[in-house]
């Protein structure tokens, strides 16, 4: 069912019931880790593009932080390389880097910015190159069996955020859209998981939420339940016991640090659901999990 096709009453109750909300949050930050089917669907895409719009009309300020997973997949493909992963991070080498740097500094972050634009947001694209804004040394991970650390090429680890660019386009109205490469103290480039970036962002910039948007209902038990509200002590559990693998791993350890860290509430929502980010902070419906930060 359309909004078009509701009673007046009913839209009026959705309005009334948005605005304690509106209120509760206005003048707040809110960082918006955005990927998965909401960016690649056209609906959604147009969808994603309103709530990012009108939760800045309503006095809120949202910043965008994006991934390009599929995208850099399919530039990989053309040049016959094959993407590898190690718990959930890319490996980069040279050659990859240059392709993620191309694919999510160019092509995903002005779709994004253009996509927000056409919505009527004034939005402004960034990489963390821009201004040093992000600054990052080498990632090794540590082999979960042995505890050897893995070289995964380009792969960075933030050392530090200057959120002052990121200020100065929210207090001019403009809408933040940033992709996640940060720069090396020798001007190295790095590629750094979208969910980090967007976590690390968020806490920085001391945000009233982070909202993850993802391909499920968000964080599910063993048997495959929604978990609507969830703690971080829970989710170590749930860490250990292999409930959450693979690429929710960095999603999740970036949603406790950041509830850890000064941000009030984590939300890790479905983004297949239209209007999911409006439904998730604007009112009594959430679609997703909340995670709290005690």
């Amino acid at each position: 069912m359309s909004l078009d096709q509701l009673a007046p009453g009913i839209k009026a109750t959705i309005l009334a019931e948005a605005m304690p909300y509106i209120k509760r949050f206005h003048g707040k930050t809110i960082v918006v880790k955005y990927g998965g089917n909401a960016m690649t669907e056209e609906h959604l895409k147009q969808c994603f593009a309103r709530d990012i719009v009108l939760l800045k009309l309503v006095g809120i300020h949202p910043v965008v932080v994006h991934g390009g997973g599929p995208q850099i997949e399919t530039l990989l493909g053309r040049v016959g390389k094959k993407g590898e992963f190690v718990q959930g991070m890319r490996v980069t080498d040279q050659e990859t880097m240059e392709v993620v740097e191309m694919v999510l500094g160019g092509q995903v972050n002005k779709d994004v910015v253009n996509l927000i634009n056409r919505a009527g947001g004034k939005a402004v694209g960034l990489t963390g190159k821009d201004g040093n804004m992000i600054r990052a040394k080498k990632l090794m991970l540590a082999d979960r069996a042995t505890g050897d650390l893995v070289d995964v090429g380009q792969v960075g680890d933030i050392t530090q955020i200057d959120p002052s660019l990121i200020d100065h386009l929210e207090s001019g109205d403009f809408i933040p859209v940033i992709a996640p490469i940060g720069v090396g103290k020798d001007g190295e480039t790095y590629n750094i998981n979208a969910d980090v970036v967007a976590g690390k962002i968020a806490e920085i910039l001391k945000a009233e939420k982070l909202v993850m948007l993802t391909n499920t209902p968000g964080v599910l038990d063993q048997a495959g339940n929604l978990l609507t509200g969830i703690t971080p002590a829970q989710i170590d559990g749930m860490v250990e016991d292999g409930t959450l693998s693979g690429g929710m791993l960095p999603k999740i350890g970036s949603a406790l640090d950041a509830a850890r860290n000064g941000v009030k509430s984590v939300h890790i929502i479905d983004g297949r659901v239209e209007h999911a980010l409006l439904l998730e902070i604007l009112t009594d419906h959430g679609v997703g999990t909340m995670i709290k930060s005690h």
